[in-house]
């Protein structure tokens, strides 16, 4: 390989080019792909959702059950959207230049609201009003507090906190989903349910 790249350096003479003119920045766009315009942008994301809601299986999930999302089919949904040339900074740039609002929200923030009309919320903001909701939901222990405020830190870091994810670090360390399954006396599927589904309540 080497001997390759090596060839195929141009020849140089050993003359240096330098230009004496000072810098301007003439202009700063964000590029959009084909699309002119934020707005263009957005437009094509909605319509792009629209024709494509009963056929990416991750799609439908964060559709009709954001709550049964996993990290795989997290994966899955941003890699289908980057090859239609969507993604999650390029939203929140075109979001903010077209309405004059920047909004930290997650790419299914951005799905839901073209999909349902859902409203676009930052989304540390819905991470802790679900958990709110879910603290004053029961008469939980404080380890269980503690555990359900961790399980919201990690949520709003990684947007799916599933069983997968409960058996590699940070959780790991504690035991993982065995030991916490035990905190939560056998019902932790229930309670990552629960704050999956509140995450998406449009009453965030």
């Amino acid at each position: 390989l080497a001997p390759f790249l090596d060839a195929a350096r141009p020849a140089r003479d050993g003359r240096l080019l330098v230009s004496d003119h000072a810098d301007e920045v003439v202009s700063v766009a964000t590029g959009y792909g084909d699309a002119d315009k934020p707005q263009d942008y957005l437009d094509a994301f909605g319509d792009w959702i629209e024709t494509h809601r009963n056929e990416v299986p991750a799609l439908v999930a964060v559709v009709q059950r954001p709550a049964s999302l996993t990290r795989e089919g997290l994966r899955s949904l941003a890699l289908e959207l980057d090859r239609a040339g969507f993604n999650e900074l390029k939203l929140r740039t075109a979001w903010r230049e077209a309405t004059n609002q920047d909004v930290a929200a997650t790419i299914v923030g951005f799905v839901r609201a073209q999909a349902l009309g859902s409203p676009l919320v930052p989304y540390d903001q819905r991470v802790q009003a679900a958990l709110r909701r879910v603290l004053d939901a029961h008469a939980w222990t404080t380890p269980q507090r503690q555990w359900l405020a961790r399980l919201a830190r990690q949520i709003q870091e990684n947007t799916v906190v599933d069983r997968e994810a409960l058996d590699r670090p940070p959780f790991q360390q504690s035991g993982g989903y065995a030991r916490l399954d035990r905190v939560f006396d056998g019902r932790l599927d229930a309670v990552l349910a629960s704050l999956r589904e509140e995450v998406w309540a449009d009453a965030a």
